[in-house]
């Protein structure tokens, strides 16, 4: 692993890697299939009687890493702590709509809302909240125990987590008896110490050349499956130049993303329709698309009221970015491309905290960045374009504000029937498009580089852990 997760606290630990690695651990009340449609978990059913009420019955027999077995309490103290304890967790945001969870017998778990929320079952998806025993305290963090298909053994801080194999889990046991994760912020000693067999597999953390050359070595072999993640490039609508629509799709029209995925992605990604990955139920292809074409970007210029002066420049602008070098890599390319059109665009790369801060209190022309797991739920419609969701409370960093699109994410959010909603979230990603509040640039491939010695590896769209469950040693 490149870092370390920040919290093993189902209910607490947000980032990426402590859902990783909780995923394994802990098991939750729903899952997602390939297509993000939700199916079951630890409730092996659920009702929906009313817009407000959302009944689960869990499945029997189930039982914790130390033997203790599973009841509805722990569910309800689960998201009892999540929802109105002292736990400082950044989960609860997601679950104000809920006023009270219920636990009539020891197998039934019966969630009250206070409005219609028709992405409750995508709040409590596997990873995003797992389940843990009732009772437990600060102590779950230090020594998880869930339900899961690996327990917990040990860790040390910042160098190794160790799990075993859950010989009692309900879904089967995996065919991994130990496994050990290490933490190693360095790409090269992450590199090296799969080609000198000290380390099995590593999921989406080398960069592509490293992938390539390393999938030529003996003994190595790489798995690369489509994933969710997409990079974007965003624009700033209080800017006057690039409140302009004409202006931001001929910016889209001049990006060359085939040429960059195929030489500085080494093919290892896919081009952006959406910020819905293209297998989610939801996506919908046919809205306007921005392939490559730079004349038809030159005449919106000129009609955008920006000629090219005697320099043969249009305009100046100014893209940040964080210090990945990955990143800075690409964004290099682009300011490339643009300035064939007359753009000369201006790379300002930021330590991570300052960049944060900076496109958070809306200091930027435009920046560049990656939503990873965010984008496979369609509330992150809302999340990011919605006039009502500006920072603190959201992510429309750009300030883009569409009445009409307002309007249609309202009754999205309530919207049960998922063939209505989808007709809904058609006509979102249709404005979306033509707006073009983001250039939507790749989905990032997930990429696991492993020692040929571990078989079985089938990856999920989110990039997950959970192909450890299935994989085995020959």
């Amino acid at each position: 692993m490149d870092s370390a997760p920040t919290n093993l606290d189902p209910r607490i630990g947000a980032d990426a890697y402590s859902e990783h690695v909780d995923g394994l651990i802990f098991s939750s009340l729903v899952a997602r299939d390939a297509h993000f449609n939700v199916i079951p978990d630890l409730a092996q059913r659920w009702d929906i009687p009313n817009p407000l009420t959302y009944v689960f019955h869990l499945r029997p027999g189930v039982k914790f890493h130390d033997g203790r077995p599973l009841t509805s309490a722990d569910v309800k103290y689960t998201f009892d702590t999540i929802l109105f304890g002292a736990l400082k967790t950044p989960k609860r945001g997601g679950f104000k709509m809920v006023t009270s969870v219920e636990a009539p017998d020891g197998a039934t778990v019966i969630f009250h809302l206070s409005e219609p929320y028709a992405s409750l079952l995508s709040t409590i998806v596997s990873p995003a909240i797992g389940i843990v025993p009732r009772g437990s305290g600060a102590e779950i963090a230090q020594h998880p125990i869930g339900t899961g298909p690996f327990r917990f053994a040990s860790a040390t801080t910042d160098e190794e987590i160790v799990l075993e194999r859950n010989d009692h889990y309900f879904a089967g046991a995996p065919k991994i008896e130990r496994l050990r994760m290490r933490i190693v912020p360095d790409p090269i000693v992450r590199a090296l110490e799969l080609r000198k067999g000290s380390a099995d597999a590593t999921i989406n953390s080398l960069t592509p050349d490293t992938v390539v050359t390393l999938a030529k070595e003996r003994g190595l072999a790489a798995v690369e499956e489509p994933g969710t993640s997409v990079a974007y490039l965003s624009f700033n609508f209080d800017d006057p130049i690039l409140a302009k629509r004409e202006v931001r799709q001929a910016l889209a029209y001049a990006t060359d993303r085939a040429t960059i995925i195929k030489y500085l992605l080494r093919g290892q990604a896919r081009q952006a329709q959406s910020l819905l990955p293209p297998n989610h139920w939801a996506f919908d292809a046919d809205v306007q698309q921005y392939d490559f074409d730079p004349a038809r970007a030159e005449k919106m210029l000129d009609a955008a009221g920006y000629p090219r002066r005697g320099d043969g420049v249009r305009l100046r602008l100014t893209l940040k970015t964080s210090t990945d070098e990955f990143t800075r890599l690409t964004s290099a390319a682009i300011a490339d491309q643009w300035k064939r059109v007359g753009v000369v665009l201006e790379l300002r790369p930021l330590e991570f905290a300052t960049f944060y801060t900076d496109i958070t209190r809306g200091s930027f022309q435009m920046y560049t960045l990656r939503w990873v797991g965010a984008n496979t739920d369609p509330d992150v419609f809302e999340y990011v374009f919605g006039s009502k969701r500006m920072p603190p409370v959201g992510a429309n960093r750009g300030h883009y504000r569409n009445a009409e699109l307002d309007g249609l994410l309202d009754q999205a959010r309530v919207e049960m029937d998922q063939a209505k909603r989808k007709e809904i979230l058609a006509r979102v990603q249709e404005i979306v498009a033509a707006d073009e509040p983001y250039i939507d640039l790749w989905y990032v491939d997930n990429v696991c580089l492993h020692r040929d010695r571990l078989e079985g590896i089938t990856m999920s769209p989110g990039g997950d852990y959970d192909f450890l469950v299935s994989a085995f040693l020959k």
